[in-house]
């Protein structure tokens, strides 16, 4: 369960979406929900005070009615991971932006998403209801693992969650490779089983399943066929898949958002 939910709002469409996004979940968490807009300051005083307005009227259309609206000045990135920390949220909602914006998009995301103490979530759909199809990046590092389980405690109890662990064989032969496959099959039956201990009776339904190949190849293949509304990663970890992550997987996918990303460090 989530408490404290923060939307950084930069008064684009794709924000508007984020705050939906949150407002539904701070319904669902019972979450308090804060909404920060970080002021451009080579605007002039008329214009933020139209960006409070507009602000105001969101919040009050779509959001719990107590909802908080923080303006702040500075460097994006900065100033939300500080207010993060000041008013305690425990989760971050964004905006995805498919194309640059200089004020709060490229560099801003990276340097949030690296230095992130809570859980990311980056919305790029434009779909408000409670989400029914999660996929969630399995491998065996604690990264990985307190992903799926943040990830399960996100969703409703109604919805699905599979776990994809993608998997390169060593060049071998076909028995070789078949007996390779067949440990790995093993390792991530039993690390689901400890793991799906751990989480609360009451929650979605949780699958896995083992895939050769190519790792991204692999996850936008999943994400297409089982109509995915939003994917888990971890950020951080140790192993092949946790490595990618790390580095250009989850850039990837913060970057082109195939849909809503969820973001565990």
């Amino acid at each position: 369960m989530f408490t404290h939910i923060l939307i950084a709002h930069d008064l684009r469409d794709t924000a508007e979406m984020a705050l939906r996004r949150a407002a539904q979940l701070a319904r669902q968490h019972g979450a308090r929900l804060s909404v920060l807009h970080v002021l451009d300051p080579t605007q002039s005083e008329q214009q933020h005070e139209h960006a409070r307005q507009v602000l105001d009227r969101s919040i009050g259309q779509h959001a719990p009615p107590d909802s908080a609206l923080h303006l702040r000045s500075g460097k994006p990135s900065e100033v939300v991971l500080q207010l993060l920390g000041e008013l305690d949220c425990d989760l971050l909602v964004l905006g995805a932006h498919h194309q640059r914006h200089d004020f709060f998009s490229g560099t801003s995301l990276d340097r949030i998403s690296r230095h992130c103490p809570v859980a990311l979530l980056l919305v790029a759909r434009n779909a408000f209801d409670p989400y029914e199809r999660a996929l969630a990046a399995i491998d065996f590092s604690l990264c990985a693992c307190s992903a799926l389980a943040q990830g399960y405690r996100l969703l409703p109890e109604e919805a699905e969650l599979h776990a994809v662990h993608v998997f390169e064989a060593d060049k071998g032969t076909p028995e070789q490779r078949r007996s390779q496959l067949q440990i790995q099959q093993a390792l991530i039956d039993q690390l689901l089983h400890d793991e799906a201990q751990k989480l609360p009776e009451i929650g979605p339904r949780l699958s896995h399943s083992l895939h050769e190949g190519g790792i991204l190849r692999c996850l936008q293949q999943q994400l297409r066929s089982r109509r995915s509304e939003v994917l888990i990663l971890g950020s951080h970890g140790r192993g092949a898949l946790s490595q990618a992550l790390l580095g250009s997987l989850a850039q990837h996918f913060l970057h082109k958002a195939p849909c809503d990303v969820f973001v565990v460090r």
